[in-house]
């Protein structure tokens, strides 16, 4: 790429009190990037000595202070409001980057005008030839919400063998490291700042879809990723917010009628994942189970910032590339642990 249009390209990384992971990664990103993007670091009111770490040993990486942490979501968008770039990469701080993990991406997105969201392949950092939890090679959704991967399925995460390396539409892509293009961030309003935290970037990229561009996963790209630098997977307050967020998610993207139909079974599916919570990782867990379902139906009253019109909402998840399976059948009672073993159709 010749250096006159490293302006098209935009690598923000959101930062809230992750100094050891600038410490850590930044550097690798300003190596393998800086040719191909403008490096900016968002940071979200950190008060760990950050932004002056930022200032003092990466001086050409441009810095955008917010005076308050508003999440992921928020973050962003106060963040992306103030780039000017053809794409946007959002990448998390915890990311180890590689060689070549962003020109796939450009490439892709420039020779496929029906893509508004690409993903790379990834890893995990602690065991490099496994998939990592959040976005391994691409996202799915089942026909209750479900969300699960190429490489993962709920806590099943597959050995790396190449199974997964062609280029493929998927339902979402990982809020780790998405590139999208900046029209379409601008068109549908951006990230729902409702959201916080956690699966925005379903939300997002479903959106995405109801504007009429796809999402794809591009394996030739590939970044390790660390996992859990802001919430360890065991949190009480992650449970919270994936538990509602999944709530809002279905609540912002079907029509009432399919939408209720869904929220009737899930009501009794995740009255059973609390009470299981009991003896495994606790009490905690099973109130933070039962604050979201309260607390997501005082939060879908509020107003969000989606622009796209309301007729566009669907009628099935199925529409937009949903598999039409129960991942919650598929992996509990007929003990299917890998993507590839999951039926046909939750590979359309």
């Amino acid at each position: 790429m010749n250096p006159s249009s490293n302006s098209r390209v935009a690598v923000v990384i959101l930062n809230w009190n992750g100094k050891k992971f600038l410490e850590q990664f930044l550097e690798g990103v300003v190596k393998f990037s800086s040719n191909s993007a403008q490096i900016i670091v968002a940071d979200n009111a950190s008060t760990d000595g950050s932004v002056e770490y930022l200032h003092y040993h990466f001086p050409t990486v441009r810095v955008i202070q917010m005076t308050e942490n508003t999440g992921f979501t928020g973050g962003y968008n106060r963040a992306l409001a103030q780039v000017d770039a053809q794409y946007f990469v959002l990448l998390n701080s915890d990311i180890e980057v590689t060689s070549d993990w962003l020109e796939p991406m450009i490439s892709f997105m420039d020779a496929h005008p029906e893509a508004g969201v690409c993903q790379p392949k990834i890893l995990d950092y602690h065991r490099r030839d496994y998939f990592e939890y959040a976005g391994a090679s691409g996202g799915y959704l089942d026909k209750l919400g479900y969300p699960y991967c190429r490489g993962r399925i709920f806590l099943s995460l597959e050995k790396d063998q190449g199974q997964y390396d062609d280029i493929q539409p998927v339902f979402w892509a990982t809020g780790a490291c998405m590139m999208i293009r900046s029209s379409i961030y601008r068109e549908i309003g951006g990230l729902d700042e409702r959201f916080f935290a956690h699966m925005e970037e379903i939300d997002l990229c479903w959106k995405v879809q109801r504007s009429g561009k796809l999402i794809f996963v591009v394996p030739k790209s590939v970044i390790y990723h660390v996992g859990g630098g802001t919430l360890p997977k065991s949190s009480p307050r992650k449970t919270y917010l994936n538990f509602r967020n999944n709530l809002m998610l279905l609540s912002n993207n079907l029509s009432r009628k399919e939408f209720n139909r869904i929220y009737r079974k899930r009501i009794v599916l995740d009255a059973i994942a609390a009470f299981s919570f009991i003896f495994t990782s606790g009490w905690n867990d099973l109130r933070a189970v039962i604050r979201a379902h309260r607390d997501f139906r005082q939060l879908r009253k509020k107003p969000g910032n989606c622009s796209l019109d309301e007729s566009l909402k669907s009628s099935s998840i199925k529409k937009f590339r949903g598999t039409g399976i129960s991942i919650l059948f598929q992996y509990y009672l007929c003990r299917v642990r890998k993507f590839s073993k999951l039926p046909p159709a939750s590979s359309r």
